[in-house]
C-alpha cells in the first residue's frame, strides 16, 4: 500500500510540475491566462494533498503566497501595458480599443491573431484620433515595450510561483 502510495504521489507531483511548465511557457501568449493556470496547478495540488491528510500550516502558507503572486501577477500584467501608453498621452479610449481587439480576436481566430490585434488596435486608433502615422506608431511602440515588460514581469512571478510550489512539496 505505501508503494503505491508513493507512485500515485509521483504522479500526481509530476502533472501539477507539468501543469506549472505549460502555464510558465503559455505566459509567451498575451491573452492565454498562464498564471491562473499555474495556479489552477497548485490548487488542484493542494486538494489532493489535503484529501489525504499531507497538508501543514506551512503548505498553506506557500499556496497562499501563490494565490497572492497569480492575483498580483493578473493585475499587474495589465497596469505595466496601460502605464507605458499612458506615459505616451494616450487616452484610455484607445487603450481599450487595442484590449478589446487582441480579446476579440483571439477568441474567433487564434491567441496568436490575438497578439498582432492589440496593437494593431492601438495602432488603428491613435492613427485615427491624431491624423499623424508616426505618434501612432511610437504610441504602438510604447505598446509593444510595456508588453514586453508585463511579460518579464508575468514570467518572473511564474518562476517564483513554482519555485514555492517546489518547496511546498519537496521540503
Amino acid at each position: 500500500m505505501a508503494e503505491l502510495e508513493f507512485w500515485l504521489q509521483i504522479v500526481i507531483e509530476s502533472l501539477t510540475l507539468f501543469v506549472l511548465l505549460a502555464g510558465l511557457a503559455g505566459l509567451l501568449i498575451p491573452v492565454f491566462p498562464g498564471l491562473t493556470v499555474m495556479w489552477l496547478g497548485t490548487l488542484f495540488y493542494a486538494l489532493v494533498q489535503a484529501s489525504g491528510g499531507k497538508m501543514n500550516w506551512v503548505d498553506w502558507v506557500l499556496f497562499t503566497f501563490i494565490t497572492l503572486l497569480m492575483i498580483g501577477g493578473n493585475i499587474v500584467d495589465n497596469i505595466i501595458i496601460a502605464k507605458h501608453v499612458r506615459d505616451n498621452d494616450v487616452p484610455w479610449s484607445s487603450i481599450i480599443w487595442a484590449f478589446a481587439a487582441g480579446i476579440i480576436v483571439s477568441l474567433f481566430f487564434t491567441p496568436i491573431a490575438g497578439m498582432a490585434a492589440s496593437p494593431l488596435g492601438l495602432f488603428l486608433a491613435e492613427w485615427r484620433r491624431l491624423k499623424d502615422k508616426q505618434i501612432a506608431f511610437d504610441n504602438t511602440k510604447a505598446w509593444m515595450t510595456g508588453w514586453g515588460w508585463s511579460l518579464a514581469a508575468r514570467f518572473g512571478i511564474g518562476v517564483i510561483m513554482i519555485l514555492f510550489w517546489g518547496l511546498w512539496a519537496w521540503l
